[in-house]
């Protein structure tokens, strides 16, 4: 138990030692790179390179995009020379609205073919009980003219619904 006390800190202390070295070397490596050209900058991925000012800078990571102080958006390059920030940003930003509306509209569709799914399958049972309900009309009337037929034969006809039979 003791080993892994004194071992947790001791890792702790050189990662960190191990991030701020790096860090550090990083900004001297692309402070190195300022009289250089964009390419030679921007091999390294951390680095930024100011078209105006012809610096290469470390990428500022804390505050996500360069301030305008550090460097300029229009002017400043990052991941290849010939596309500056803004561009970047700005067709990012299309492209991710583009996917989610994309998003949106299939979702409506599928939602919209799966109520037309329910609607036809709600006319093909209409259909099914309206074949019913025709055949059941067709034996009913089968039926009666049946029955009419053996009254006629019997001699059981009526001429006025309302009147009784007679006993003859």
């Amino acid at each position: 138990m003791v080993e892994v006390r004194i071992l947790v800190p001791c890792l702790i202390l050189f990662s960190l030692s191990a991030v701020l070295a790096q860090s550090s070397s990083t900004n001297i490596l692309c402070e190195m790179m300022s009289n250089t050209s964009c390419e030679e900058c921007l091999k390294n991925v951390s680095c930024l390179w100011c078209q105006t000012t012809q610096k290469c800078i470390t990428y500022p990571v804390r505050t996500l995009l360069p301030p305008h102080s550090l460097c300029p958006l229009p002017e400043a390059r990052w991941g290849s020379c010939w596309v500056n920030f803004q561009t970047l940003i700005i067709t990012i930003s299309v492209v991710a609205v583009v996917i989610i509306i994309a998003i949106f509209i299939c979702c409506f569709c599928c939602c919209k073919c799966e109520n037309i799914g329910t609607k036809r399958t709600e006319a093909k049972i209409e259909k099914q009980a309206n074949k019913r309900k025709v055949k059941q009309e067709e034996r009913k009337t089968e039926m009666k003219m049946r029955h009419d037929e053996i009254r006629r034969k019997y001699g059981l006809t009526k001429d006025s619904p309302y009147s009784r039979f007679e006993n003859s």
